[in-house]
């Protein structure tokens, strides 16, 4: 009977242990399959993730080349606006400059020349008097200086009437000369040293015709500043001194700004 029990017992329990086995095989397989879905899943994701994402990112490219060609063609807008404003700019230096200079030579109608070589100021102030034509050398180098401030060189246009208000101190350009010396510096935005000149040109030809101009740049250079008291001092006198200039309508109209801005 002992012998009987010893092969029974092996027997049952390798049936055991054999159902065991195949319970763990089971449940490895389902945790395999279960991992499977999930890596599955867990891909599945990633891809709709990266694909939103890539689309986000094309969308903020597209609005950003949008946004790009706006501002290329503002930009474009302005160069010609600039390009417009310098040749219009250019021609006025020109237009007065010649008309200047026309009335000094004493060709042109408005002039009253006497014999004691006065002319009559454009901006209605006294009569000033002349120092006579220039020479051929003073008007090649004002030409020269002019020339360079015309073609927006104003660098070499400030060195240029430099140089020749240093050779000719006493030539009949010389208050020309020194007024475009002073706008070589507010083209460029340099107001303190434009002021400085505007004044002399004031200071050293009370009479010519450049004054009501180079004080109405001075009003215009003290509001470049921030110094309005000043500013509206000068321009206020243009229009005083000046009253049917045109130089006396823009100081008028640079008042009524500064006023609208409420300094």
């Amino acid at each position: 009977m002992a012998v009987k029990h010893t092969k029974i017992i092996p027997v049952a329990l390798l049936a055991l242990l054999g159902g065991c086995a195949t319970d763990t095989y089971s449940v490895q397989d389902q945790l395999a399959a279960d991992q499977a879905r999930l890596a599955e899943r867990v891909d599945g994701i990633e891809r709709k993730v990266d694909s939103q994402s890539l689309l986000e990112m094309s969308r903020k490219l597209d609005a950003m080349e949008l946004e790009l060609r706006g501002l290329r063609g503002d930009i474009e807008t302005l160069q010609f606006e600039l390009q417009g404003l310098n040749s219009r700019q250019r021609d006025q230096y020109m237009d007065i400059d010649s008309r200047l200079q026309g009335l000094e030579s004493g060709g042109t109608a408005g002039v009253a020349a006497t014999s004691g070589a006065v002319v009559a100021s454009s901006a209605g102030s006294a009569a000033a008097p002349v120092a006579g034509p220039a020479t051929a050398s003073e008007q090649e180098s004002y030409n020269a200086a002019f020339n360079a401030l015309k073609d927006g060189r104003y660098e070499q246009a400030a060195s240029a009437f430099s140089q020749f208000l240093a050779t000719f101190p006493a030539s009949n350009l010389a208050d020309n000369a020194k007024y475009w010396y002073a706008e070589t510096f507010y083209v460029r935005r340099q107001f303190a040293e434009a002021l400085s000149t505007f004044e002399a040109v004031v200071k050293d030809y009370p009479d010519s015709r450049k004054t009501p101009d180079a004080l109405l740049k001075i009003g215009y250079c003290n509001y470049e500043l921030g110094q309005w008291s000043r500013a509206k001092s000068a321009l206020t006198q243009v229009g005083q001194r000046f009253p049917d200039s045109t130089a006396a309508r823009l100081a008028g109209q640079r008042l009524d700004k500064i006023k609208a801005e409420g300094h």
